[in-house]
């Protein structure tokens, strides 16, 4: 353990700052120069100049896993699973103009396009007979676009202002509960740092045969209350909400806003829990910790101030810093805001006047267990499903996320990668949602591999866990926890492993394979979730009707 700074011998209390400072004070350039190797790196590759370690084995560098679990032999392992900076520099989204990428490519779309169209050479007539299915389609229903459609009940919303407000309690009880261990845990380091003081003013000849230096001992005896705490407090943000939802909201719309809110926040409790455990590790053996923190180093960052940034930042993870862009830019705020009205509407008019209805009239299917039937409505809501998919995602991931980092002032907004033109199943989970990958990766796949599980086996953990979740946040608005959403999430691991091999192949034909294979397999099997959840939550309400198709 290195020695801590002096202190005056007759200060029985040490300054909690003075002592966070003098440690962050202790630490080497070394780390600035990782991170900021470790972000050109990630650059490098994004842009393609250097070779993806998700695609090819490191030839000689470390992979990005060896660096997380490294370990330092002169100080011993060094614990940086959970404080590992996944957000070190400045970075835009690859679709944004401030991006310092490249315009990535988009030849990921046109294989989605041969897809749908069956041979591109035929888009004009594909747009001629779209444009007759809308002829058709307004002929049939008219314009079905009305507010009272909705159906939202006073009950409902009433229920999910309740839980809007309640949820965000359980992210400042976790600081309450932190603050409780911080207390010991600066106690240690101070009677510490005492007894180093008399240990240097004791001659050696006073100190022989005698134990002069008594210790407070390591808060640790307390870490398992906090575990349990902490664990209580993430499950029950998941139990009440859940419990709330199944049994008192019928709109499944309020209902999976209110449920996936209550999984944010959780994901937010756990990681903001583990990542300070880590943080009072370091500091208790004295460990160096990233160089990116030092301006709010253990236990100065537990403040409200602190955590109240981490509620509204953009991401899941938790750090004491992260890097800030300089200004708000209002006039990039309000862009942001108007794409999220536009594609919200475009979202709402495709889902009342297409989607509503091959739903509906797919009822009579199901209810008489028409199986070519069942596929007709199948592939009509495909294209319908796809559409709508890709504009709640330029709503969300570009629109939504980058107005809120605007707002905040989060300075890394790398909230997605060009998922489009993934060569497997696996790569598109690690490139289209950064957030939730950053996430599982820091806080589950990681720590696992470093404990000696295979990095396989730690996969199948990771999306065991995210199946678990999806189940909750679709399953439970709709009343029906079926196991739909978590076989489908199961059902990613044998794809993974039937296209990986693809990810290594050189050619032309390589990624083209594994590109179709994972539109593929997204474009049927997203609309047969919906298809299957519809007729489930009509079923439990009651609402199953012969529809004349």
């Amino acid at each position: 353990m290195s020695t801590t700074p002096q202190s005056d011998t007759d200060n029985e209390d040490i300054s909690t700052v003075d002592l966070v400072e003098s440690r962050a004070d202790a630490h080497t350039s070394s780390n600035v120069t990782h991170i900021m190797s470790q972000q050109q790196k990630s650059r490098r590759r994004l842009i393609g100049k250097d070779p993806d370690p998700r695609t090819q084995p490191p030839s000689g560098g470390k992979s990005e896993e060896e660096e997380l679990t490294k370990h330092d032999e002169s100080k011993g392992p060094i614990k940086l699973s959970h404080i590992y900076p996944i957000h070190a520099v400045s970075r835009g989204s690859i679709l944004s103009r401030e991006s310092t990428t490249p315009t990535p490519s988009f030849v990921g779309f046109r294989n989605l396009a041969m897809i749908v169209l069956g041979k591109l050479q035929y888009s004009s007539f594909f747009a001629v007979s779209n444009l007759r299915l809308v002829i058709e389609n307004y002929s049939k229903y008219g314009v079905l676009i009305r507010f009272a459609r909705l159906g939202i009940s006073q009950k409902d919303i009433l229920y999910g202002i309740f839980l809007t407000a309640t949820i965000p309690l359980h992210l400042f009880i976790a600081i309450v509960i932190e603050r409780l261990v911080a207390i010991p845990t600066v106690n240690y380091v101070a009677s510490l740092s005492e007894s180093e003081d008399k240990k240097r003013s004791t001659p050696k000849m006073e100190r022989k045969g005698a134990s002069m230096l008594i210790l407070r001992p390591k808060p640790k005896y307390m870490w398992r209350l906090i575990v349990l705490l902490h664990s209580v407090n993430a499950m029950a943000c998941l139990w009440v909400t859940t419990v709330v939802v199944y049994n008192s909201i019928y709109h499944p719309l309020i209902g999976t806003a209110c449920e996936f809110h209550a999984v944010i926040v959780c994901l937010k409790v756990a990681s903001f829990a583990l990542t300070n455990r880590d943080l009072r590790e370091s500091m208790l053996n004295s460990q160096p910790v990233p160089a990116i923190y030092n301006s709010a180093p253990y236990p100065k960052n537990l403040t409200l101030k602190n955590l109240s940034y981490f509620w509204w930042a953009p991401t899941l993870v938790y750090q004491p810093v992260y890097p800030r862009s300089p200004s708000f830019r209002p006039l990039f705020f309000v862009k942001r805001i108007l794409e999220m009205v536009g594609l919200s509407f475009l979202i709402w008019f495709l889902s009342a006047q297409y989607a509503v209805p091959t739903l509906e009239n797919s009822l009579v299917h199901f209810h008489s267990l028409q199986f070519m039937g069942i596929m007709e409505r199948l592939m009509k809501l495909a294209s319908i499903s796809m559409a709508i998919w890709l504009a709640g995602f330029f709503c969300i991931f570009q629109s939504g996320l980058n107005a809120l980092a605007e707002v905040m002032r989060f300075g890394d907004r790398a909230f997605y990668d060009d998922w489009w033109n993934s060569k497997s199943v696996g790569e598109y989970w690690r490139l289209w949602n950064k957030p939730v990958t950053n996430y599982f990766r820091r806080h589950i796949y990681v720590p696992l591999v470093r404990r000696g599980w295979k990095s396989a086996t730690a996969s199948v953990m990771v999306f065991f866990v995210s199946a678990v979740l999806h189940e909750l946040v679709v399953g439970v608005p709709t009343h029906n926890v079926i196991g739909v959403a978590f076989s489908s999430m199961i059902l990613q691991i044998p794809l993974m492993q039937v296209t990986a091999p693809l990810e290594k192949m050189h050619g032309p034909t390589s990624g083209l394979i594994g590109n179709c294979i994972f539109w593929f397999s997204f474009f049927i099997g997203q609309p047969l979730g919906v298809l299957l959840y519809y007729f489930a939550w009509n079923v439990s309400m009651n609402k199953v009707k012969m529809v004349v198709s």
